[in-house]
Parts: structure tokens; sequence; C-alpha cells
């Protein structure tokens, strides 16, 4: 059965992975709800260490991927993290299908949002248009689930602090329906103020704005 992560102080501090009292709660309610929730991140300090503390804790879980283009290190990479990551979901024609039964089946589904995707919706990110993914704002419009953040913050002494987010709420339009392109910037908005926290841990090497 699930396993609640309970959370304990060390003395002198050296405990590698930190997680404050307030997201321990979070955690254990993804744990003990019986339903599926999205959960979106950033290439912020060490972004693995969440989809390996879920499965560690007994969290139903998928993560969203993209391929390595040499198929023997797809593979390699796969057989990896699928012992210690929960599902892995590859970024198919599909995906978006496969997911949303997920999220019907009561599963966690987590993905990178901070990407530029060519045909995605605009957003704002530090006072520039970028265009963003809109695949997490739809399949929380066609499933109806709960949305989470989460960040991993690189501490002194190789030590870390994971942190879950309050439920966001997503944007919805006059008819009630979620609103995809206000939902991503409300989601692109929220990574902004974790980058202005911590700009030397946002690893990014791609052209975000063009």
């Amino acid at each position: 059965g699930a396993r609640r992560i309970e959370v304990r102080v060390e003395e002198g501090g050296s405990k590698r992975i930190e997680i404050d009292a307030r997201s321990e709660a979070i955690f254990n309610t993804l744990i003990d709800d019986n339903k599926g929730a999205l959960i979106f991140s950033s290439h912020l300090g060490n972004w693995e260490l969440p989809a390996l503390a879920a499965a560690a804790h007994g969290l139903k879980s998928a993560v969203l991927f993209r391929r390595p283009n040499i198929a023997a290190v797809d593979r390699a990479v796969q057989n990896i993290r699928a012992v210690n990551m929960g599902e892995m979901v590859a970024t198919t024609f599909d995906a978006p299908l496969r997911l949303a039964e997920k999220l019907r089946d009561g599963v966690h589904v987590g993905m990178l949002v901070d990407q530029h995707y060519g045909n995605g919706v605009d957003v704002t990110f530090f006072g520039r248009t970028a265009k963003a993914n809109p695949l997490l704002a739809r399949l929380a419009r066609q499933v109806e689930c709960p949305i989470h953040g989460v960040r991993v913050v690189r501490l002194p002494d190789q030590r870390f602090r994971c942190e879950l987010t309050e439920e966001i709420a997503p944007v919805r339009d006059q008819d009630g329906m979620i609103d995809v392109q206000q939902t991503m910037q409300k989601i692109t908005s929220i990574i902004e103020g974790w980058v202005r926290e911590h700009p030397d841990q946002w690893l990014w090497l791609h052209r975000r704005w063009r």
C-alpha cells in the first residue's frame, strides 16, 4: 500500500533532502485522496528528485519525458529511471490520451513546463512573450483534476529542499471552462517567481524567447 512520508529533522542539519511541514502535509494528502493530479516543475535545482521521492513513498505517478534521439541511450535511460521514478510516458502523438487515462485512474502526472514549444500558447515570461506547451492545462480541462507545482532548491553542503505548492486553481472563462492560455500564464508566472528567488539554480540552455 501507499507509504506516508514523515519528516525527521536530524541533529546538526545533516539531512540531504528536506521537506517542510506544509509540503509534507500536501504530499500525504496526494497519497491518501485516491485522485489523480497534475504536477508541474521546471529546470531548477535538481528536477528529477521529486519523481524519485514520489516513487519511494508510494505515490502513484507517471512522468512525461522526451526520448533521446539515440535509441540505445533511450533504452538505457528508461531502464534506469523506471526502477526509481514510476512509469515513464514518452512525448508521442498519443501521450495526451494516455496521460488523461492515467489521471482518471488516480495517477499523479508530472511534467516540466518551462520549455519553448513552437506550437504553444503565448505567455509573458520575464516581460517578454514566450511559447508554452498547453498540454498541462488541456489535460486539466479534460479531466478536471488538481494542479500542484513542485520545485527543488539546492542548499549548502550537497543538500536539497523539496517544496510542493498548495493546489493551483486554474483560470476559467465566463462559461466555467478552464482557460488554457490564462492557466499556462498563471503557471509560467509561478515559475518566474521561482527563478527570481534562485536565478543561479535555473538551468536553461535553449532559446526560451524567439
